[in-house]
This record gives C-alpha cells, structure tokens and sequence, in this order.
C-alpha cells in the first residue's frame, strides 16, 4: 500500500497538477488538505477517473481535507461533532482497507500572543480525544496531514530564526506528542534525515534557499510502523508554475 498527503493549497488552482502527480505515483490513499472548496465543487468525477473514491470536508474558504481511495471507502466521518469544528473543516476520515485514514489541517495559531495559539493547541487536544473515542487501542491507524508543528528542531532550517514563533514552540510540541501517545509513530522519520522539509514559503526565495520547514506529518500505528518500507517527499511536486508550497508525502507498506 502506498499512502500520500499533500497540502495542495487550493484544487481549484492546482487541480491539473494534482491529477498528473496523482496519476504519476499511485498512492493507494491520499490525503489532502487545503483544498478550499465546499463539497459541492468537489472534483469528484475527476478523481474517480483515476480510480478513487473520495470523501471531502469544505466550506469553501481557506480550509478543506479530503481522503481519497482506490483500495476502499467506508465509514465516513467529517468534523468533530463539537464546537471545535467552528474553527473550520479540518478533519474527515473514512476506513480503507482495514485502516482508519485521518486527513487533517491543524489551524496555524499565527503567533504565541494570538487567540488563535490557544484554538491550536485544544484542537491538537480535541484530535487526541477523538482518537481515543472512535479507535480501538491495537487497531490500524494512520493519521495524516498539515500539522502546522514542526516535531523537532531537525524540521526547521534554522532554529534560531524561529525563537518566539509558532510551529516551533514546546506546548505545541507538547500536543503533538500527545496525539502520538494514543499510539502513533511519525513514520517518515524513520527513512529521511532531519532537514527534509516539506513546507517552504513563497516569499524570499526559501524554497531555492533551502529555508523550510517540516509540517506534513504521516502517524502511523504500530500494525503498519511493521510494514513500512520506505517514505519520501517529493521535492519535484513543490516546483515549476504555481506550484503549492508543500510537497507531498508518501509512505509504503508491504502487504504484511
């Protein structure tokens, strides 16, 4: 099985570039996040040209998940259920072949002093405790996505020039690390050295410069930690015209 997530930064702009990596690398599950669509402008049809059926959560504004699968799709859920979802839709999941796939789009928290820090770290906490209600202890999980924390300072290209600033600072590392106590490895770090980043920003040539940052996560649970046998990011996809500023991941697993 090979499992991706991109934060594609709008389907509507990158729709034809989705479709060809899509169709170039054969994930079996992809996850994306950011799509900024409402349900309804959902490319359904395309996606199911490739193969896959999909599951999407959006309003149409600046969030949007969706998890797409050519190996099965059931059991759907989007959201919360709570009023953490008024934070916007930033969470669905649905069960393929035998593995409950989260995709999820953790808010930013934009600064340490702005309320919205605070709505990061209880929707980190709200994800811990949505796992422990809807996921058997020992059952197959993957939970992947924009967490918007990078894990260590191995995922940053320059600590220094992130002191005070989010993404980087210990409660929110903290709450990540509460999401991998249920029972989640961050997977990809068992195949690539620290400094490979997934995120680069638009501005100031980071990208070219090499100034970026790892966000995108894969958590897996222990049944699949068993069977991965590689994880790559594919620095390519974040190249060329309007491109989106992360890159996708991809994590493969043997059969068993």
């Amino acid at each position: 099985m090979r499992l991706a997530t991109w934060n594609v930064n709008s389907l509507t702009a990158r729709l034809p570039r989705v479709t060809e990596w899509i169709a170039a690398n054969q994930p079996d599950v992809i996850c994306m996040q950011e799509t900024k669509q409402a349900d309804d402008k959902f490319p359904e049809k395309e996606f199911a040209a490739l193969g896959y059926e999909s599951a999407h959560h959006g309003d149409g504004r600046w969030n949007g998940v969706a998890v797409l699968s050519k190996v099965g799709l059931d059991d759907v859920t989007r959201g919360f259920g709570t009023p953490d979802d008024e934070h916007g839709c930033r969470i669905v999941s649905a069960a393929c072949d035998g593995t409950r796939v989260f995709s999820v789009y953790v808010p930013n928290g934009r600064a340490l002093d702005n309320e919205f820090y605070g709505v990061k770290l209880a929707w980190l906490a709200r994800l811990r405790a949505t796992l422990d209600e809807t996921c058997l202890p020992g059952s197959s999980v993957a939970v992947c996505g924009d967490f918007n924390v990078a894990p260590d300072d191995g995922d940053v290209w320059d600590p220094a020039a992130f002191v005070g600033a989010t993404h980087v600072s210990e409660p929110e590392r903290a709450a990540l690390r509460e999401v991998e106590a249920w029972g989640l490895d961050d997977v990809f770090r068992r195949f690539n050295e620290p400094g490979t980043f997934t995120w680069w920003d638009y501005r100031a040539g980071d990208f070219h410069e090499g100034r970026g940052m790892r966000i995108d996560l894969v958590l897996v649970s222990d049944d699949l930690v068993q069977r991965a046998t590689g994880a790559f990011r594919d620095r390519d996809a974040r190249k060329g015209k309007k491109p989106s500023d992360h890159a996708p991941v991809v994590v493969d697993f043997s059969d068993s």
